[in-house]
């Protein structure tokens, strides 16, 4: 009976699978991605507005050969990226995707993430000027796709949010490297909660380097285009002067900065257990609310969330990529993910199951073994990887062995 029931639900997660795959190559009407050359700059229009831009594993074949190219073309001088549609630059990832591939073994649940993470590190080593303007919403993937980048471009549309601990994953494409350079425990906090910045306060927080009224936009793009020596320090004059001319919501105060100091000591625990002992012993409204937010979220994703910033504070971008991308692998053979997503995403009841439930649950000898099971394993991971981060690799497994 069990052995039937279990049979049953495979195939259906493989006509799920199907399903999706055949939608996303059958859409042939409107190219997913529009990679063009204007004037000698490479722009990148994300083009699926009914999704919210949402990163498929298409785009991501697209974006990065292309980017190679432009990189060393002496043609193109700098590399622009943008989101069709108006309401968002990329909301995330092709989430729903990867989760049936990964209840059926397809290999889709190893590729996206490997192949994301490379476009991820290509962006952050890109040696020419690269421009995203995040206007709309911009969580997951699109913060992949951006904040790596030297120019991020926020405007007062902007939605910031790293929301993964809610679906049993946690903020990846290089999460662990720049949520740790925040100011102060501010990372470690988007992390965890998922709070969502809007507008100015997303270049307040140090995830935008400038800020831009919408209406702006068109003309910034045409004059950056026009640039005839586009250096940083070219763009980043016109970026600063149309910044300038930018005075919306510049009289009202960083939504958090009131409780700055709070979220400094209340995350700063040695453990995440701690910081909710911390919340709960504080009594004030705002960590009251905190601590109800985390209890909703998976125990097992704030656990490796607490671990992966902790780490990746002192490591580089590549280093820190080659880690989330054995913790995408772990969180592929567990079971929080898939309930996050079904429950978030699929049927939208609002109500996992996590299991684990209760950080007491969650052992540090589980916790250890998502970051360095592949390390052990050793050679099966290098396969799976690309060439650009093996040395990052090579140099990680050895401390493991």
């Amino acid at each position: 009976m069990l052995k039937s029931l279990a049979s049953g639900c495979r195939l259906r997660s493989i006509h799920r699978l199907q399903r999706i795959q055949a939608q996303m190559m059958s859409n042939h009407a409107e190219p997913e991605v529009l990679l063009e050359k204007v004037g000698r700059a490479g722009v990148i229009t994300m083009n699926r507005p009914k999704v919210l831009n949402a990163l498929n594993l298409t785009m991501i074949r697209q974006i990065l050969p292309q980017l190679k190219k432009w990189e060393i073309d002496t043609e193109t001088d700098i590399v622009i990226i943008k989101g069709a549609g108006g309401k968002a630059f990329c909301a995330g990832g092709d989430i729903r995707a990867v989760t049936e591939a990964g209840k059926v073994g397809d290999s889709l649940a190893q590729d996206f993430f490997r192949e994301e993470y490379t476009l991820n590190n290509t962006i952050g080593s890109f040696k020419k000027p690269y421009i995203a303007f995040i206007s709309g919403i911009t969580m997951g993937g699109g913060v992949g796709l951006s904040v790596h980048g030297r120019f991020r471009v926020a405007t007062e549309k902007t939605l910031f949010a790293m929301p993964e601990t809610a679906i049993g994953l946690f903020p990846d494409v290089g999460g662990g490297y720049f949520l740790p350079r925040l100011q102060g425990k501010l990372g470690l906090f988007l992390a965890l909660t998922g709070f969502r910045l809007k507008g100015r306060d997303v270049q307040r927080a140090g995830v935008a380097t400038h800020f831009v009224e919408s209406v702006k936009i068109p003309d910034l793009e045409n004059e950056l285009v026009d640039l005839k020596t586009p250096s940083d320090a070219e763009v980043s004059k016109v970026l600063n002067s149309y910044q300038n001319q930018s005075s919306t919501d510049s009289d009202k105060p960083f939504v958090l900065d009131k409780h700055l100091h709070d979220i400094d000591r209340l995350f700063s625990a040695s453990s995440m257990e701690g910081i909710m002992q911390n919340l709960k012993a504080d009594g004030s409204e705002f960590a009251k609310k905190q601590a109800e937010i985390l209890s909703k979220m998976s125990p097992t994703s704030l656990k490796i969330t607490y671990r992966q910033l902790q780490a990746g504070a002192t490591l580089s971008l590549q280093d820190v990529l080659v880690m989330e991308y054995r913790l995408s692998q772990a969180c592929m053979r567990g079971c929080d993910f898939y309930e996050g997503v079904r429950a978030v995403l699929v049927d939208k009841d609002q109500s996992p199951k996590w299991n684990p439930s209760t950080l007491e649950e969650v052992s540090e000898q589980s916790v250890d073994e998502c970051f360095f099971l592949f390390g052990r394993e050793g050679p099966d991971f290098v396969t799976c990887f690309s060439q650009q981060l093996l040395p990052a690799f090579r140099h990680t497994a050895l401390n493991l062995m």
